[in-house]
């Protein structure tokens, strides 16, 4: 048997560092929200009891730092399955990108095994497993809009009518979260105002939304990479209503609320980055 699954990119409208936990983690407090940008992944059932998966992008590795791998053995490993899967992996997200795309590989992983093999794992359930893979994962496996708190193990469902275009643009260089996240400082760190974006939200209140917007992790990233804000300031001179880095970077998005604009913007970029892309919100 054969089934596909996808897997869509994320952005963060809003993301705050809230805190540092007892535990060592850091206190999240985020509003991501799903856009048309996708991976697809086709699982096929195999005889012998193993793990395969291949890549349509070379820069990904095949084993068990791969996020789908480890998805895969957790499920095999948890549920008993003497079953092997091959999983083609074809990838459109950049990597180390701050879009979800390892994280929403993840997820989509353990949703197609789950339907695959019939187990009939509930959501709480799937959502304990994702968090043992990454922060992201619990939020990709619901993706839209949503509230998400906690270390990233909190998913909340929001509401909201918003159909706007979205260009990413992604720096031909890589960001790694975890070197980010070590240089936070929760006393000087720049705060971003959750409940108020999550109340525009959910009242369809754009321009509160915009004003609301927000990614704390932009001052420490943009430190490293100046490239980032020369990135916004010429999204917004060409016509976008706000541009902001999403996840710890090095992408930077706009939200434009017509398709010409969203042109106008994506001509403007193409000549400044070779990864442009236009896409919906989900």
């Amino acid at each position: 048997m054969e089934i596909i699954e996808k897997a869509p990119a994320k952005i963060n409208l809003g993301l705050d560092i809230a805190g540092k936990r007892i535990d060592g983690f850091h206190e999240l407090s985020m509003v991501m929200i799903s856009v048309d940008l996708n991976d697809y992944l086709t699982f096929t059932e195999l005889e012998e009891d193993r793990v395969i998966v291949e890549s349509s992008s070379h820069k990904l590795p095949l084993n068990s730092k791969n996020d789908v791998y480890k998805a895969a053995k957790m499920i095999k490993e948890r549920y008993g399955i003497k079953r092997g899967i091959r999983i083609v992996l074809e990838k459109s997200i950049p990597i180390c990108a701050g879009l979800g795309g390892g994280s929403s590989d993840a997820a989509a992983t353990l949703r197609a095994l789950n339907r695959l093999w019939k187990l009939n794992i509930s959501k709480k359930d799937l959502i304990a497993i994702g968090f043992k893979i990454g922060s992201d994962v619990p939020y990709c496996l619901e993706g839209g809009c949503a509230l998400v708190s906690g270390k990233g193990e909190i998913v909340d469902c929001l509401t909201n009518s918003f159909s706007l275009w979205v260009v990413l643009v992604k720096p031909n260089f890589g960001i790694s979260t975890r070197t980010i996240f070590k240089e936070i400082n929760t006393e000087t760190i720049t705060r971003v105002d959750i409940a108020a974006l999550k109340k525009a939200i959910i009242s369809d209140d754009y321009e509160g939304m915009l004003n609301n917007m927000g990614n704390s992790l932009e001052d420490i990233t943009i430190v490293k990479r100046p490239i980032i804000n020369k990135i916004k300031d010429r999204m917004v001179k060409c016509g976008a209503d706000i541009a902001l880095m999403t996840g710890s970077g090095p992408t930077v998005f706009a939200l434009c609320p017509t398709e010409k604009r969203a042109d106008r913007v994506v001509n403007s970029m193409k000549g400044f980055c070779k990864e442009v892309y236009k896409v919906r919100m989900l």
